[in-house]
């Protein structure tokens, strides 16, 4: 038996094998994923399916698969293995003749996580010498097998355009036949997708007779698509269309600060309870809670004073990104939002209106406070202090993440971004907001303006 400090031995042996893992390749790997970097599945401005097929050449099933290529007239990419390459090297040449892209999977179908920097290096060495020496072109596009990388893989981009995929069907396991794979393909069936197949069975984990139901179905796949009209695309076409860019370390580290965020107000939000109040228009997350503060004047002889039950709303961030993702530009962005927000507060005053708690007020803070005044609230400085400080330091922390000139904003606006409390009672929201709505017991609330921060900020 083993003696307890043997035991702990091991456990601490296992402990380092497993960081070393995780920060080697299993991160890297999941930050590529979640940030989706080089993994591409939607936001092309002309739509388009890309079509890629990995682990060949294969002496049996590639030339199958090219002869139904070239009756639908599909240009691929064919991600392949160097040593099959040189194997047969007239299915690479025929490749190259028809007109499909020739990019590498490895010299042998080995994971990424599993060598070392030099060794992948060499891998991809030697597949390209041997495919320039066939076709005299150098490919310069990469997908390292099973989609794992290293750490150093990250550099890669400097030499290499990494493409992995955004649809995925299982196709190198036999079971389920042809009907499987057509029902995946057909079921996830969209503009945009990157898809991955496999024309060969014979790498680890596969089966050797898969690549025959892949066939029969991808056949059946294209007539459908073909009566349809679903374009095709080569691959180096639809990543022009995706303004593909290699990452720049700034651009990296602007989007794993965006998705850092985005993970941690989703904790914050369930911590605290903090709900979506119209699941049709999430602009807005909300809580009911009471107000502990200052008194406060809301005007028509009502005021806001501590202990009085408001609703607290919060802008959601998430919602934020999306905007500014399809936002061809900041005029465009602040329209949308304002569009947003104004379909919004009628339906938190119908909200409001059915809400069993009796409520004051509608409660936030934000730091750009101009755009508050023009939607009815009242805007009062925020008490200086602890809290006061903190919330600056938050809320400009936030323009930075979440804007895509945050830095520039910070400088330019500075005098501006401090904290102030927008406030607005229910009954002012309800005559603003509600006309057509029942007349209503006066019910009262508080709103979080947080982030007409950034809908201000875009504006000014």
């Amino acid at each position: 038996m083993l003696s307890r400090k043997n035991v702990i031995g091991l456990h601490t042996l296992l402990w380092c094998i497993f960081i070393v893992l995780l920060l080697y390749t299993i991160l890297p790997t999941i930050i590529v994923r979640l940030l989706c970097l080089w993994v591409y599945k939607k936001k092309v401005s002309k739509d388009g399916i890309a079509l890629t097929f990995d682990d060949g050449p294969d002496p049996e099933f590639t030339p199958q698969l090219l002869d139904l290529l070239s009756k639908y007239q599909i240009k691929a990419a064919f991600f392949v293995l160097g040593s099959k390459a040189e194997k047969y090297p007239e299915i690479i040449l025929r490749i190259h003749r028809e007109g499909h892209l020739i990019g590498i999977h490895n010299y042998v179908h080995w994971t990424n996580a599993l060598m070392t920097p030099k060794r992948v290096r060499k891998q991809l060495n030697d597949s390209v010498e041997a495919i320039e020496k066939i076709i005299g072109v150098k490919p310069i596009y990469y997908r390292p097998p099973w989609g794992i990388i290293n750490v150093f893989d990250l550099f890669l981009v400097k030499q290499y355009r990494l493409v992995l995929w955004s649809l995925m069907v299982k196709d190198w396991r036999s079971r389920g036949g042809k009907n499987r794979i057509r029902s995946t393909l057909l079921s996830k069936l969209q503009m945009n997708h990157i898809i991955v197949l496999h024309d060969s069975g014979q790498t680890f984990g596969a089966n050797r007779d898969a690549p025959h139901y892949m066939l029969k179905a991808l056949e059946d796949f294209l007539e459908i698509c073909k009566q349809r009209n679903f374009p095709f695309l080569p691959i180096d076409t639809y990543l022009q269309l995706l303004q593909f860019k290699k990452r720049q370390p700034s651009g990296l580290v602007k989007k794993c600060l965006v998705f850092i965020w985005l993970k941690w107000e989703r904790m914050f939000n369930w911590l605290f309870n903090i709900r979506p109040i119209d699941v049709d228009n999430q602009i807005f997350y909300s809580r009911v809670c009471k107000y502990h503060g200052k008194t406060i004047d809301l005007g028509s002889g009502e005021a806001l004073t501590s202990g009085d039950l408001v609703v607290e709303l919060h802008f959601n961030n998430e919602k934020l990104h999306q905007l500014i993702t399809e936002s061809s530009s900041m005029f465009q962005l602040a329209v949308k939002m304002k569009h947003d927000v104004q379909n919004f507060l009628p339906t938190l005053a119908q909200r409001i209106h059915s809400m069993p708690q009796k409520v004051k007020a509608i409660y936030g803070i934000t730091m750009i406070h101009r755009g508050s005044r023009q939607l009815g609230f009242t805007v009062t400085e925020l008490p200086k202090g602890l809290f006061s400080r903190f919330t600056q330091i938050y809320l400009k922390t936030l323009l930075y993440v979440l804007h895509p000139n945050g830095r520039e904003r910070l400088k330019l606006k500075s005098e501006l971004l401090s904290p102030r409390i927008a406030t607005i009672s229910t009954e002012e929201l309800y005559k603003k907001y509600a006309a057509t709505v029942e007349p209503m017991p006066i019910s009262e609330h508080a709103i979080s303006l947080s982030q007409e921060v950034l809908y201000e900020a875009n504006r000014t």
